[in-house]
């Protein structure tokens, strides 16, 4: 493993542990050259999943893309950056779990929703508004009425 700080290629594993997950491996390193201490996390590697977009175009999945619409649905609301991870990682964990070689956008979409309406009503809404490509008024206040009941 390269050190990220003076490019040196030895460094030693000092500390290997479970992640908080379960699903991947902490690893503490030092380098042997600049003597500085970096983590790295170890993954299983898995075939890469197919998402079926709504135009029926395939691309891999990419979780940078579930992180970036959760966290634009959560912009200045009362929630973490924790608890953001935390759904993420649900949310990719339903999905692997799934063990299908491709997958609809829409479950994916779906799967996230369920998440935000449990953790805010209004991120929820936000993110349903964008990802159910509200037309009118009226089916924003469809949804709302779902929210509310």
């Amino acid at each position: 493993m390269k050190c990220p700080f003076c490019s040196h290629e030895n460094t030693r594993v000092i500390d290997s542990r479970p992640a908080e997950d379960n699903n991947s491996i902490r690893r503490r390193r030092v380098c042997d050259e600049c003597g500085k201490r970096f983590t790295t996390y170890e993954k299983i590697e898995t075939i890469p999943l197919i998402i079926i977009k709504k135009d029926n175009n395939r691309e891999t999945y990419d979780r940078s893309k579930i992180e970036a619409g959760v966290l634009r649905a959560c912009h200045k609301r009362p929630v973490s950056a924790q608890q953001i991870t935390e759904l993420v990682d649900a949310v990719e964990t339903e999905v692997f779990n799934m063990e299908e070689h491709e997958i609809q956008s829409q479950i994916v979409g779906e799967l996230v929703m369920n998440k935000l309406k449990v953790m805010d009503a209004v991120a929820y809404v936000r993110f349903a508004s964008v990802y159910r490509e509200f037309k009118d008024i009226n089916t924003f206040m469809d949804e709302l009425k779902k929210v509310l009941n």
